[in-house]
């Protein structure tokens, strides 16, 4: 292995600058593994030796490592897009890369009400994206139908609040096709959209939050991004994954949150949360809308009252990362999660108990849930219904102090 590496770095400055620096920086790489990797076997066997084996092994898993981390990154071009854009282009490379997608809901061939499918049909044509009746246990189970047919099936559901309707095809067909048929049938192909959260007029029918409701039921998969780029790469995982999956998009960001977003298709991973800020003091949880109140609470308590708050992105409720959520809790000692739903049986609950089940020695304090009330989605009241920064800056306080 040595050899090989010092062949590496003695590469002939005729094979060009650049063919010559990313040979030299894969073997520097390889090597750098190969030591991390022997370290490791001689602090967990002192007598052992790292055979030339194990380096050839070292080597190949460091380039194996390194293909799919490039593979599954952001990259190419970029172009400036809000949410609602960015939904619009993983829909648009979707459509163009599998020849059985097909979406269909409520008024999608024009373009959505919010404008998340305009000019896909257009571009694909109105076999493809096309308008269904109002009717959302009918568009789930056409839904189910096609995917259990081996297409990829995007249902369109034109707001969260008027998924109910599709609860039982959901949660006693969906979920358990697979289960009930011995894995013989699956809709894996199902993906299921739906604007989601509040939205500052929307009242008791265009506000709702309902993740937690799902969140009860095994064999979905429920993801809610918080910004362009997650919504993207996200939207494009759960697609892609062989389950069926629940894509709740936060309707107040679809034009409010702008970010530079890769054109080319890229995934990032269900399950897995995400670690926006490092902190020592208190871990603050949440996803959505919800996490951009977190970020500046985070610099609120910093600010004044020097306290540092690591701040995590859940992104995927179902099934949720437990390991990140709860090694951040093990270093600050302290929790508080956040979500626009009410307290009671909230997802909130969940993450509390499992987190006190697995960190209860680690605690400095009560576990804190600020959460909207438990109350219909009030309209002119919503300023008091949802749980804003004061609101979650003085839980912070209280835990600090307790």
């Amino acid at each position: 292995m040595l050899c090989f590496t010092y062949t590496y770095l003695k590469a002939p400055a005729s094979c060009g600058f650049i063919a010559t620096a990313s040979i030299r920086l894969l073997a520097i790489r390889s090597s750098l593994f190969t030591w991390l990797m022997n370290a490791e076997i001689k602090k967990q066997y002192p007598n052992a030796e790292c055979t030339k084996t194990i380096k050839i092994f070292a080597f190949f898993m460091c380039e194996v490592l390194h293909f799919f981390n490039l593979i599954g990154s952001p990259k190419g071009p970029t172009q400036k897009m809000n949410l609602f854009q960015s939904i619009t282009s993983a829909l648009d490379n979707t459509l163009a890369s599998d020849p059985t997608a097909v979406i269909f809901g409520e008024d999608v061939a024009f373009g959505g009400v919010f404008r998340c499918t305009v000019g896909l049909r257009d571009k694909y044509g109105k076999d493809r994206v096309f308008n269904t009746p109002l009717c959302e246990q009918g568009i789930v189970g056409f839904g189910i139908g096609v995917a259990v047919a081996g297409a990829t099936a995007i249902a369109e559901i034109q707001f969260a609040d008027y998924i109910f309707p599709a609860f039982d095809q959901i949660v006693n067909e969906a979920a358990k096709y697979r289960y009930r048929s011995g894995n013989l049938f699956d809709c894996g192909n199902l993906t299921i959209r739906a604007p989601w959260g509040c939205v500052g007029h929307g009242a008791l029918y265009h506000s709702q939050s309902p993740e937690a409701f799902f969140a009860h039921c095994p064999g979905l998969k429920i993801v809610i991004p918080r910004g362009p780029i997650q919504a993207k790469g996200l939207l494009l995982s759960c697609i892609a994954d062989k389950n069926p999956c629940i894509f709740f998009e936060p309707k107040i960001l679809y034009r409010a949150a702008v970010e530079q977003v890769p054109e080319e298709p890229y995934t990032i991973p269900l399950s897995q949360a995400e670690i926006l800020q490092e902190g020592s003091d208190v871990t603050l949880v949440s996803w959505g809308t919800q996490i951009h109140v977190l970020k500046e609470v985070a610099s609120m308590a910093q600010e004044k009252l020097g306290v540092s708050c690591e701040v995590i992105d859940l992104q995927t409720i179902l099934p949720w990362d437990i390991e990140t959520v709860c090694k951040s809790v093990v270093k600050t000692g302290r929790l508080l999660i956040s979500h626009e739903a009410p307290v009671t049986g909230g997802f909130a609950a969940e993450i509390s108990s499992t987190v006190q089940e697995e960190c209860f020695l680690n605690l400095e304090a009560p576990i804190s849930r600020v959460c909207g009330y438990d109350t219909p989605f009030p309209h002119i009241f919503e300023p008091f219904y949802t749980p804003d920064k004061w609101k979650c800056f003085e839980a912070i306080k209280k835990m600090i102090n307790y």
